[in-house]
């Protein structure tokens, strides 16, 4: 009997996929505005039409989440990111300054390596084919092996929709013998343009180091801070249903709760009031021990999970079953402190400080130490104080008086809606932008010339005489001064 050996099995066809790829996307360059949004709109319908499908598939699969949410999630990705795309100019001349004498023209980047991870796997599908195919690009997927069955079936459904409405065979495809070894062959090969990483920190980071111009994700660790100028009834509200849906696995839902103290007793009456469950020293440092794994990652067990099931798994016997989310008290932040980093799962830190300053300072700690770069939310009618909190967060999305997983993706508020948030320098990214078609594309420029040599040098000489005359009218001001102390003295 032959043993075949997986490792090089996936990266065989890592190389297949590549260059069926790189066929098709030579294809879709030809391809004019209205052919693309053909495609894009048979995408956004078939992932739409199949919403419920996928939604069921993934949760059966991965564990991760709420089916409903699910389903919302994959409406999302194919109706709200279609809607937000369909009119944006991404082929051939996309703006012309008559003024200025400049053409842009959309150029693809190429093969796009879609990175899809195991908590929004097949809303990230859907999301991830639109934006390439809209740019102009093909797009091979490397899916998480936890979620692949259910991501191998979206690629087979907007694949098949895709064709039909006319787009070249090979554009969409997926690795279906996932292995590390193949993701490695996907994002170093020399065909792979850009690599679209989503996932985690160690993913992220591969992606990066690949040698591949990459636009990945950091951790979500975002505070919400809560304002006494707000309607603390709504925020408690927002941050509960953004926290609870789909069970927390959104990267830009809340993670903590930041106050001061004045508000103590009001937040933690409306906590208790909307099904939240205050854990106790004792509950809090049990729960503690299973948020985080001995190398400092998130413990998979917990993400994504109900409240039933956390507290099974951490022995926690008097909190309700109808209880909503945890919350646990914290003063310290750092990486040994599991409660001030990410958890993508429902529960929140809670920290109590003695006034906005403090308050807003320890929001800024708390994403320094993780999370910098990717979104903190904020609950407040003052609008000073919004623009004083945002411009002291090292963040790219500032949320206002919105659930925070849902405002940060584009949900909730006028961002582009997005699956993939960039975070910025500051979080390790090459663009802090919610990822669009836009982001996909490099942009040729046509410049017409608007000035010969001698008016170069002219303008030159106009400034050096100019300057010289400057410096001339300041030595004579410097004279007479030193002549009239002269005189005085």
């Amino acid at each position: 009997m032959t043993l075949i050996d997986r490792d090089l099995v996936s990266i065989q066809e890592v190389r297949g996929l590549i260059k069926e790829a790189k066929t098709a996307q030579e294809e879709l360059s030809n391809m004019s505005q209205n052919q693309i949004d053909k495609i894009i709109e048979a995408i956004a319908k078939a992932g739409s039409d199949n919403a419920q499908k996928l939604a069921k598939m993934a949760h059966e699969e991965t564990g991760f989440g709420k089916y409903e949410d699910k389903i919302i999630k994959n409406i999302f990705a194919s109706q709200m990111v279609y809607d937000a795309i369909k009119d944006i100019k991404t082929v051939g001349i996309i703006s012309e300054d008559k003024e200025n004498k400049v053409i842009n023209i959309a150029t693809p980047v190429g093969v796009v390596a879609g990175l899809i991870p195991s908590t929004n796997p097949t809303s990230t599908v859907i999301y991830k084919a639109m934006i390439s195919i809209k740019a102009g690009n093909s797009i091979v997927f490397s899916p998480h092996p936890n979620a692949k069955e259910c991501i191998l079936e979206t690629v087979k459904i907007i694949t098949e929709a895709a064709i039909k409405a006319g787009c070249p065979k090979g554009a969409i495809l997926c690795i279906t013998t996932p292995t590390l070894q193949a993701t490695n062959e996907l994002m170093k090969h020399k065909d792979t343009s850009l690599i679209l990483a989503t996932g985690g920190e160690a993913m992220v980071k591969a992606a990066y180091s690949s040698g591949t111009p990459a636009i990945g994700v950091g951790p979500g660790n975002g505070p919400a801070f809560v304002d006494k100028s707000c309607d603390v009834k709504l925020a408690i509200k927002r941050i509960i249903d953004s926290k609870t849906f789909d069970n927390g696995t959104i990267c830009a839902s809340e993670q903590s709760i930041v106050i001061e103290k004045s508000m103590e007793d009001e937040v933690l009456n409306e906590l208790k009031n909307q099904g939240a469950y205050l854990l106790n020293e004792e509950e809090s440092k049990k729960l503690e021990k299973f948020i985080m794994r001995a190398n400092g990652t998130m413990n998979p067990q917990i993400v994504g999970k109900s409240v039933e099931n956390i507290c099974k798994l951490a022995n926690l016997e008097n909190v309700p079953k109808e209880a909503k989310v945890l919350v646990a008290r914290e003063s310290e932040v750092g990486k040994n402190k599991p409660y001030s980093r990410e958890k993508l799962t429902p529960i929140l830190a809670l920290f109590v400080e003695e006034d906005v300053r403090k308050a807003l300072d320890k929001c800024r700690k708390i994403l320094l130490n993780e999370g910098s770069g990717h979104t903190f939310s904020m609950h407040a009618n003052d609008d000073e104080l919004v623009k004083i909190a945002a411009l002291k967060m090292p963040v790219s999305r500032i949320l206002v008086n919105t659930p925070s997983a849902l405002g940060g993706i584009g949900g909730s508020t006028n961002l582009m809606p997005a699956l993939t948030l960039g975070c910025g320098a500051i979080g390790g990214s090459s663009t802090s932008n919610n990822i669009g078609p836009l982001d996909l594309i490099n942009i040729k420029r046509v410049a017409y010339g608007i000035k010969e040599v001698e008016q170069l040098r002219q303008g030159n000489s106009k400034e050096q005489k100019l300057s010289m005359d400057l410096y001339a009218k300041e030595e004579l001001i410097n004279m007479l001064v030193k002549k009239l102390l002269e005189e005085i003295c």
